[in-house]
């Protein structure tokens, strides 16, 4: 199962969110206008489903009368020199009041053919774009470069390299009084739970780099605590949904069932987290259930949405014949 959103607000808590930096996790204000600045990860994260739209969605739902203005502005290959080459066409232009650097992945990974960044220079951009955005009014929050494959064992090739780096960014943080985002060590910390079988890929990246829905979800929900959005006790809808399949029903019917139910987040807006999972308890009580899904609202009329929304209905109708028992439970967590 999925670590909650809740849960990576806890995980910045624990890892010393903001420690070593002068500022902490600001709350927005009316009419902030957020820039998120990177490489093709945030260029994708500006798609339907990636996690500049997630962190989009979840504002314009959860802080309404703020009128938050949020704007991707990744571009693929980039490194330090083409943001600082461009920071003044697509940041400095949008007035923004909070910039989000999600960067360095590039500058380690085309060190294989030679054009990655020195370590010197991505120091002295990172210090110079972050000056100029602190110049122009705004505030920054600098992230850390997530993975570059997916095992936490220190195997990947380029995980020394990509140690040195997220140690410079934390350093810049520090050195320039920005808030730190430590995107490095939550995406170790959630692997090591979430990926026991030291996969590369697969788990919160779709090719060791590059974010799946997964990694949409968590990057977004990282984003939202540094932004302040998210807290720790935030106080959630969970809606539990167990199944026992019949007999009868193949595994590639079951499959398609956990597809479809997987689906519906990118349907329904008013679904805040998704996860699900196939039961592994060794108490024999579950009595034929089977596989396990947790659906979460923020509040009441989420799930009202919900509920009769067509898509979940289309599903009920997918599902339905291959049921042979269903139980349903629904709580609250958080304050």
């Amino acid at each position: 199962m999925r670590r909650l959103a809740w849960f990576v607000a806890a995980a910045l808590a624990a890892l010393g969110f903001g420690s070593g930096v002068s500022e902490a996790a600001q709350p927005l204000k009316a009419g902030d206008r957020i820039v998120f600045l990177g490489d093709s990860i945030t260029q994708a994260g500006a798609g339907p489903q990636g996690y500049v739209s997630l962190v989009r969605k979840d504002i314009e739902a959860t802080l309404p009368d703020l009128k938050v203005e949020v704007i991707g502005a990744g571009i693929s290959g980039n490194k330090v020199p083409d943001l600082e080459a461009r920071l003044d066409r697509d940041v400095i232009s949008k007035q923004p009041t909070v910039v989000v650097i999600y960067i360095g992945i590039n500058d380690v990974w085309h060190s294989q053919n030679g054009r990655g960044t020195p370590k010197a220079d991505f120091e002295a951009g990172l210090k110079r774009i972050i000056g100029k955005v602190n110049d122009a009014g705004a505030r920054v929050i600098l992230c850390t470069p997530s993975v570059i494959g997916e095992k936490t064992d220190g195997s990947n090739p380029l995980d020394v390299m990509l140690d040195e780096y997220s140690a410079i960014s934390r350093k810049v943080a520090a050195d320039t009084k920005s808030q730190l985002l430590d995107l490095h060590k939550l995406f170790l910390c959630d692997l090591e739970a979430h990926n026991p079988k030291q996969l590369e890929q697969g788990v919160l990246t779709s090719d060791k780099v590059h974010l799946n829905a997964v990694g949409n979800r968590f990057v977004a929900d990282c984003m939202l605590a540094g932004l302040g959005v998210r807290a720790m006790n935030q106080r959630l809808l969970r809606h539990v949904v167990l199944f026992k399949f019949k007999s009868e029903v193949s595994k590639e019917q079951v499959d398609e069932v956990v597809k479809a139910f997987g689906a519906l987040p990118s349907k329904i807006d008013a679904i805040a987290d998704f996860e699900w999972g196939t039961d592994i308890s060794v108490e024999n009580k579950s009595e034929g259930l089977t596989h396990g899904f947790v659906v979460s609202f923020r509040n009441e009329k989420g799930r009202d949405e919900y509920l009769p929304h067509p898509a979940h209905q289309e599903f009920v109708k997918l599902v339905g014949p291959r049921i042979e028992k269903v139980l349903v439970f629904d709580f609250w967590v958080g304050k």
